[in-house]
């Protein structure tokens, strides 16, 4: 994702609450909160086709084996990051259906972990790799999928030559992530879908 504005407390000119930010209910875009801040991201056109394709495999996926799942866009979540409360909105988050039933009318950010969330990388590829790493891991979330479809982030992260590279990230007994990468013709493993039949070239080709 793109951060492209910032918004803050008209009336104080300060950092806003994550409270204040709940009741903004914002509807003219996506938005983050993160440090204080409101941030308004968008998408490029290929950005978007990746997370399209990619929620089509799920929701197929879940109607062939009649998953208790739902795969959702735009879905926000609270995390928490140095204490403080954040919201972030994966591109694709997949959520137990009876608790995204539960409370139909809500418009707050979820505060329980959900199943998966896919972040595709844009250019501020260090958000996905290290920001929502970190929260996404410390919140629980069982499984975190990060596509890097441009290669974009440091060789630290794809190694060299820099590759498209599909990260599944997933949770151990002792709560952090274990990380295995995908390229090329590498079918998928994931926990949440274990039969779906998914490479990382049929996402990172799009």
């Amino acid at each position: 994702m793109i951060a492209i504005a910032k918004v803050q407390d008209s009336q104080t000119e300060s950092k806003l609450t994550y409270e204040k930010f709940v009741n903004l209910r914002l509807t003219d875009g996506r938005y983050e909160f993160v440090n204080g801040e409101v941030v308004k991201v968008v998408n490029t056109r290929q950005h978007e086709d990746v997370v399209a394709f990619v929620y089509k495999k799920f929701d197929r996926e879940i109607d062939r084996l009649n998953l208790d799942l739902v795969v959702r866009q735009n879905v926000s979540i609270r995390t928490i990051a140095s204490s403080d409360k954040q919201s972030r909105v994966p591109d694709l988050s997949v959520i137990d259906k009876q608790f995204w039933q539960s409370n139909p009318a809500d418009y707050s950010p979820l505060q329980k972990p959900i199943q998966l969330a896919v972040e595709v990388t844009s250019t501020n590829w260090d958000d996905d790799y290290i920001d929502k790493f970190s929260e996404y891991q410390s919140l629980g979330i069982p499984e975190y999928w990060i596509v890097d479809y441009l290669a974009i982030a440091s060789r630290e992260f794809l190694g060299n030559p820099k590759i498209p590279t599909v990260f599944v990230n997933l949770l151990d007994e002792n709560g952090k992530y274990q990380t295995t990468r995908f390229t090329g013709d590498d079918k998928i493993n994931s926990r949440t879908f274990p039969e779906i039949d998914l490479t990382a070239a049929a996402i990172l080709n799009i």
